[in-house]
């Protein structure tokens, strides 16, 4: 008779703890699918672990998702090696500048090992003290702040100087999607900055281009193209958001498939341009 209220009860202290862990879990992976699975598997752990004895399940939640994630991480970098062109995280859509971890940081992020990635997200994101990320992946404080310190100075160039004003983001995105597709190239280029860069994340499963194209030259040669291919074909804009802390948009492009296109905007201009087309990584929007 005691065993239904205690399920009852280890499922009730989970559920509240369940974004946190998904925001950890995601920023490490860079993956939702991926996350999900792994904060279930941390569930699992939870039911079957002693819980009497589990004085901060908050504590013993995060430890647990962040051993998991060392752990995928692993065998995640034997994949990147063999992806089909660039690799992009998967777009997480929010009205808001919600996300604390852009995505041209979460791709410095992919840089550093597994150790100095859960050190810097633990503390400088998720603000833990360096005695309790000792905890949780299993080093000395002094290694966990030499970790940080290090990540810290790998990606220092990945962080914004300047935050774009968020209707100011929009209106670029809004006004970016009507010129590539319209073929504007005049008022396309208007909007780019000289080292512009595009990338696009095909997977091998939709066309896309296999390396990034950069510089202003490189960038408007792609987009030409671009629009020569869409000129009789649909691409409709299902809505503008940020995509992963960046201005950007949502499209049902012409094979019926969808797009999100984020932007990193500098002093006004497009410094970088985001294109995720891998279906498998867009599965999670419909």
């Amino acid at each position: 008779m005691t065993a239904e209220p205690d399920i009852t009860g280890a499922v009730a202290a989970f559920e509240p703890l369940r974004p946190t862990l998904m925001r950890v879990a995601y920023r490490m992976l860079g993956s939702v699918a991926d996350a999900e699975d792994v904060v279930q598997e941390a569930f699992i752990r939870w039911m079957k672990a002693d819980r009497a004895v589990v004085r901060q399940p908050e504590a013993f939640l995060r430890r647990t998702v962040t051993r998991l994630c060392l752990d995928q991480l692993k065998s995640a970098r034997r994949k990147r090696e063999t992806y089909v062109g660039p690799w992009l995280p998967e777009p997480l859509v929010e009205e808001d500048e919600v996300d604390d971890v852009s995505l041209p940081l979460m791709l410095a992020l992919e840089r550093l090992s597994p150790l100095e990635r859960a050190a810097f997200l633990l503390h400088d994101v998720f603000g833990l003290q360096f005695e309790d990320i000792a905890v949780e992946i299993d080093r000395d404080p002094a290694a966990c702040r030499q970790l940080a310190a290090r990540a810290r100075e790998h990606i220092r160039q990945a962080r914004p100087r300047f935050k774009v004003e968020k209707q100011r983001g929009l209106e670029i995105a809004e006004a970016f999607f009507n010129a590539s597709r319209s073929g504007d190239m005049k008022a396309l280029g208007a909007m780019l900055s000289a080292d512009v860069a595009a990338h696009a994340d095909g997977g091998g499963k939709r066309p896309a281009a296999t390396e990034p194209a950069l510089g202003f030259d490189a960038v408007m040669r792609q987009y030409a193209m671009v629009a020569a291919w869409l000129k009789d074909k649909r691409s409709k804009l299902i809505r503008l958001a940020f995509i992963n802390g960046l201005p950007g948009f949502v499209t049902l492009e012409a094979d019926g498939e969808l797009q999100t296109t984020a932007l990193d905007i500098e002093d006004g201009r497009i410094a970088a341009i985001y294109v995720m087309r891998n279906p498998d990584k867009l599965r999670h929007l419909h």
